[in-house]
Order: C-alpha cells, then sequence, then structure tokens
C-alpha cells in the first residue's frame, strides 16, 4: 500500500468565488475503498451550483435544519467534479469489483446494493447518498481527502476535478477496456440522467408527444431517450439558439425559446390534447416554470422534474384545480430513475452499436487549471458538455 497521493485539484472555497488549483493529499484507500487516476472529468452544471449558491443551504434553512436535531452539509473547502472516468491505480482491502488496472466511471450517487432502496431496485435512493457531501467516507466515517491539515468535502463522494481521488468502491462502475474515457465519462450523470428521465422516469410509450425543457447536458439526452422510446414528437424548449440547433441533430422534430411559444406548437401538433409528457431540465429549477410546464402537460399526463431547484425553495405556484380536474402527475425524479450499474453497461452497449450518441455531446475539451473558463463556457450556454483531460 502506498504512504498517500498528493496531486492537483481544483477547489471551491465559498459561494461566489473561483475555482482554484491545489495541491491536495489522499490518504491511501482503507477497506473498501479504491483510488482512481482520472483520465477525464465531465461538467455539469450541477458543479456550479455550489459557487452561485442555489445547491447551498441558506442561514435560515441551515437554522431550521439544526433547530430540530440535524446538522447542515459543511460544503467547503470542496474538490470539486462527479462525471468521469479513469483508471483503478490501488484497492484497498476487501474490494472485489474492481482491481488495479480496470476502467471505471462514477456514479454521483452510490449503490450500496444491501438497503432496503438498492434491493428494491431504486439505488438512486440508495442510503449511503445521504452522505454525498459529507467530509467523511461512507466506508468508515473518516476523513481522507486533505488541503493543509484541513479535511475536504469532495462533490457527492467523488472530487472528479482532480488528478487522483480515493472513493468507495460503491462510487465506482467498472467498464469495458473497449469503451474510450469520455464516453464512460458522459454516461456517469448527464447522459443516463437524462435518458432515463425521459424513458423510465416520465414513462414516454410509442407515439407520445414530448417536451424537454432545457438542453443542456442532461436535457439534451433527454431528448435523445424520448426519440428511443418511441415518442412521435419531442419538443425542445431552450432560450439559446445553440442549444435549440443542437437538440434538432440529436432527435428534436420542433424547438422553442420559451414554455409560453410551445403552447401553440405543442397545441397544433397534438390537435389541442398537448403533451403526454413533459421532462424539466433546465440548469436550475424555478418555481414559475412549475405552472407553464403543467399547462403543457395533457390530461392524465406526467411533468417531471429531474434539475435541482435552490435548497430553500419551499412554495411553488400550481393551478390547483388543474391538477385535480385533469387528473396531472407532478414527479421528481434523481438519476433518471436508472440503476448506474445496469444502466451504464446498456447505454454503453447502445453507443458502441450506433445508436446512441455520446462523443458529438462533448463541446470542448479543457486542461485543468482552465476549470474556469470551462464553467463560463457552460454558464454563457456554449457548450452541451465540456471535459476536463487529465494527463
Amino acid at each position: 500500500m502506498t504512504s498517500g497521493t498528493k496531486c492537483q485539484a481544483a477547489v471551491l472555497r465559498g459561494v461566489g468565488r473561483e475555482w482554484e488549483i491545489e495541491e491536495i493529499y489522499l490518504d491511501p484507500p482503507r477497506a473498501g475503498e479504491v483510488l482512481v487516476k482520472m483520465a477525464v472529468a465531465g461538467i455539469c452544471h450541477s458543479d456550479d451550483h455550489y459557487a452561485t449558491g442555489d445547491g447551498v443551504m441558506s442561514p435560515e434553512l441551515t437554522a431550521m435544519v439544526e433547530a430540530t436535531g440535524g446538522s447542515a452539509p459543511e460544503y467547503f473547502p470542496m474538490v470539486g467534479g462527479h462525471e468521469g472516468a479513469g483508471i483503478v491505480a490501488e484497492v484497498g482491502p476487501g474490494v472485489r469489483s474492481v482491481a488495479p488496472g480496470d476502467r471505471v466511471a462514477t456514479s454521483f450517487i452510490p449503490a450500496c446494493g444491501r438497503c432496503r432502496w438498492c434491493v428494491s431496485g431504486m439505488t438512486y435512493l440508495c442510503d449511503a447518498g445521504a452522505m454525498m457531501f459529507a467530509k467523511e467516507m461512507t466506508t468508515d466515517g473518516t476523513s481522507r481527502r486533505h488541503l493543509g491539515g484541513e479535511a475536504l468535502t469532495a462533490m457527492t463522494q467523488l472530487g472528479t476535478f482532480s488528478e487522483y481521488m480515493v472513493v468507495a468502491e460503491e462510487s465506482i462502475i467498472k467498464v469495458d477496456d473497449s469503451i474510450p474515457f469520455e464516453a464512460a465519462s458522459l454516461v456517469s450523470c448527464g447522459v443516463t440522467t437524462g435518458w432515463g428521465s425521459a424513458t423510465v422516469g416520465v414513462g414516454t410509450q410509442v407515439g407520445d408527444t414530448v417536451v424537454v425543457v432545457g438542453t443542456g447536458g442532461v436535457g439534451i439526452n433527454a431528448v435523445q431517450g424520448a426519440r428511443a422510446a418511441g415518442a412521435n414528437a419531442v419538443v425542445a424548449v431552450d432560450p439559446v439558439d445553440f442549444k435549440r440547433d443542437t437538440a434538432k441533430f440529436f432527435g428534436a422534430t420542433d424547438t422553442s425559446p420559451s414554455m409560453e411559444e410551445a403552447f401553440p406548437l405543442v397545441k397544433e401538433i397534438t390537435n389541442g390534447v398537448m403533451a403526454d409528457r413533459v421532462v424539466l431540465t433546465p440548469s436550475v429549477l424555478y418555481a414559475e416554470l412549475l405552472a407553464p410546464a403543467l399547462m403543457l402537460t395533457r390530461k392524465g399526463g406526467t411533468c417531471l422534474m429531474t434539475a435541482i431547484p435552490k435548497l430553500d425553495l419551499n412554495l411553488v405556484p400550481m393551478l390547483l384545480v388543474d391538477m385535480i380536474q385533469g387528473c396531472k402527475n407532478l414527479k421528481g425524479l434523481l438519476y433518471g430513475g436508472m440503476n448506474p450499474r445496469a444502466s451504464m453497461p446498456m447505454l454503453l452497449s447502445l453507443y458502441r452499436s450506433g445508436n446512441l450518441k455520446l462523443d458529438e455531446l462533448v463541446t470542448k475539451r479543457y486542461r485543468l487549471d482552465s476549470i474556469n473558463d470551462a464553467i463560463t463556457d457552460m454558464r454563457e450556454g456554449r457548450n452541451i458538455r465540456g471535459m476536463i483531460e487529465f494527463g
């Protein structure tokens, strides 16, 4: 066993701050843990939620949690990144699913395979996921990542914006050596979440009309998933021209710059019935998006929330009489309802057979020290997926 690993990583020290390249120290992997040498890391909008504050508890919410006996996460300093792929460098005692030299992709929600949710097929609700933003490991409750004398949080127990990461075995999935690292990275989060949302998540059936709101890294794959599930029409809604054009390449039959402008379009396509399924995949789920999304949803249809809202959002405007009299379904879902250990190999099989576009998702590649440029490009809508390359 090694004495530990020093490496370069992108660290975020607080809301409103830029990412800083720091030398961090990783303890050797202990029982049930794996050291991974990163090859690539995808840049997802969720990575930016902690710099903008959208994914951080407000002081008011923190006080409420602590008043009930809970404890709020200590987010910072944080090693960013939850989407990536690399090679196993070392394994701790008891690790069985991977060995040194194996190619692996990350799973941003651990899948322990033992808790009530995992054995029920709902791995996206794995109990270990409750520790996604703990500084301590899910394995033994002690810290493994350090910056100077301070323990580091690793985003979703991963921290892929780093040359190396030490993770629980349950947070990585072995992939075939023939799979390119970029493809493996893409199915570790955005592709799986988007595809699952528009297929099993929202229940798309052959002949349906599906509206996808927000066509970034997750939404563009919801477009792919809806078409693969047999949707007759897929309407992609996004204010950015580039993203709407890209959505057509990935299978959208129609596009609109806003939900309001999509109303007459969907009404015409469906002869007034409206969309069977609506999938919400914007960068941030704002309260004001729900009412128009539900108005786009037909009677008996389903509107699925995949995007993440601000953590302290607790009041949303809804026309309840429309929900009740229209028998509409409003649903929330993580990971697109997919099981990473089954879904990721399935999606990679579709990729190898030419039935899933992955290579075309990568808009631009960056080095780790250009992380802030990559984040800016994502914020300004210039990328579907930016990719960090290591080595």
